[in-house]
């Protein structure tokens, strides 16, 4: 567990930074908005744990930064007991927790843990593979950040693929997972399906170097391409 303290009061960061020590996290400071903004965008970290009263940039100045650079490193702001107003921002600018002063680092390493685990469980239900994303729980597919409009069958056979990108599998394989029944060597089904999802994204007019994500692989089946 790495984690990035953006803290300003030295009496706070040194007792929680001796609490994510003892935790066994690893730890790395920073006082001021400026260094903080520039650790967190350079940085692997899993999580920030953010103050909003920073000199130089403010934690707020620092989450809007780090969300329009298309950093999404789990937030927790710290911040003021009758700071409302900027709890309620910061939580709309896409920081995911907020830890009110003064407080236990027992009770902000609980809620680190519990955000990893929130955060673990929604990465497990999406998968990305190049330009194109899949969420098993809205069941949205998008290609190059557009919407691709697929029906059920559709999308349970682009999962079944996307799930191991580059492997291929038999038209035997894909109609027992995707369809639930055994091969028949008359029917094209498969491929007329493949055909569609592969015109559905063309027409979306945005490619990647001219390729459809989903290769044939002659006399044998399909794969989701490698990025």
């Amino acid at each position: 567990m790495k984690v990035l303290l953006v803290e300003d009061e030295k009496k706070i960061a040194d007792f929680v930074c001796a609490g994510f020590k003892e935790q066994g996290f690893v730890s790395e400071h920073c006082d001021n908005g400026v260094d903080g903004f520039d650790r967190a965008s350079n940085g692997n970290f899993d999580v920030i744990v953010l103050d909003i009263m920073l000199p130089g940039r403010d934690g707020l100045s620092v989450l809007k930064g780090l969300r329009k650079a298309g950093n999404a490193t789990p937030v927790i702001l710290l911040t003021a007991r009758n700071e409302l107003d900027d709890r309620i921002e910061g939580l709309s600018l896409g920081a995911d927790d907020y830890l009110a002063k003064p407080f236990f680092v027992e009770e902000l390493i609980a809620r680190i843990q519990a955000l990893l685990r929130r955060v673990s469980g929604e990465r497990q239900n999406k998968l990305t593979v190049g330009e194109l994303q899949l969420d098993r729980i809205s069941r949205e597919v998008t290609w190059c950040g557009e919407t691709v409009d697929l029906t059920g069958r559709e999308f349970n056979l682009i999962e079944y693929l996307m799930r191991s990108p580059g492997r291929v599998f038999t038209r035997t394989q894909i109609l027992e997972h995707v369809w639930d029944y055994d091969f028949d060597p008359s029917t094209n089904i498969i491929d007329v399906c493949i055909q569609r999802i592969r015109k559905k994204i063309a027409s979306i007019g945005v490619t990647t170097e001219g390729t459809s994500p989903i290769e044939s692989v002659r006399g044998v089946g399909y794969r989701f391409r490698k990025p």
